[in-house]
């Protein structure tokens, strides 16, 4: 299949993740370890970086919320504010993992010509597909070579490079598979959010 077919599978994947809760959300997270070891190491990689930010969600959801207390005593969080904020933690790993998923799975070459493909459209919007493809380029080579700072003021010391490079996109045609693929994936969340609506 085409590397868009696969984006636009994945990007359904995420949005309907972020509406998964309580046991259907629990099943997600426990096959999170049916992935592969190499997408549960890079998963881990990146929700140790995030380790602050998911606390920080913790803490206010579950201390911020209106309800009653989970136990007693002054500084006890409510239920309603446990349960939202895990909720909101456990959407958020699935997110990590759907990245991690999507990185390791997904060759850069194959990620690049699918993201181009994907944003061609939106070019009469203003938006150029080339400026964006460059920069997810050059995000995801950030991440992957950037050594783990110990001060951030070590950022601002890093060289310009003036080495000029060539990005050279491979692009192929759709095939019908794509297209059934692509149909019965956004008609199918079209279906599921309609149904959740009545």
């Amino acid at each position: 299949m085409h590397p868009t077919t696969y984006l636009v599978i994945w990007l359904s994947m995420l949005v309907a993740s972020q509406f998964l809760d309580g046991y259907a959300l629990l099943t997600a997270l426990l096959l999170l370890p049916l992935s592969g070891a190499a997408v549960r190491r890079r998963w881990r990689r990146l929700a140790w970086a995030m380790r602050w930010l998911l606390l920080s969600l913790f803490v206010v959801l579950a201390w911020g919320s209106a309800g009653d207390p989970a136990w007693s005593g002054a500084m006890a969080p409510t239920r309603e504010g446990l349960v939202e904020a895990s909720t909101h933690l456990g959407r958020l790993l699935l997110a990590l993992m759907a990245v991690a998923v999507l990185l390791e799975w997904l060759p850069v070459p194959d990620l690049l010509a699918a993201t181009h493909r994907l944003l061609a459209p939106l070019r009469r919007c203003g938006i150029d597909p080339d400026r964006s493809v460059v920069r997810l380029l050059l995000v995801l080579r950030y991440i992957e070579t950037t050594p783990r700072p110990r001060d951030w003021r070590s950022l601002l010391d890093v060289p310009a490079s003036d080495r000029s490079e060539c990005l050279e996109l491979v692009d192929r045609r759709f095939s019908w598979l794509d297209l059934i693929a692509i149909g019965v994936v956004i008609g199918g969340g079209v279906t599921i959010y309609c149904l959740r609506q009545a």
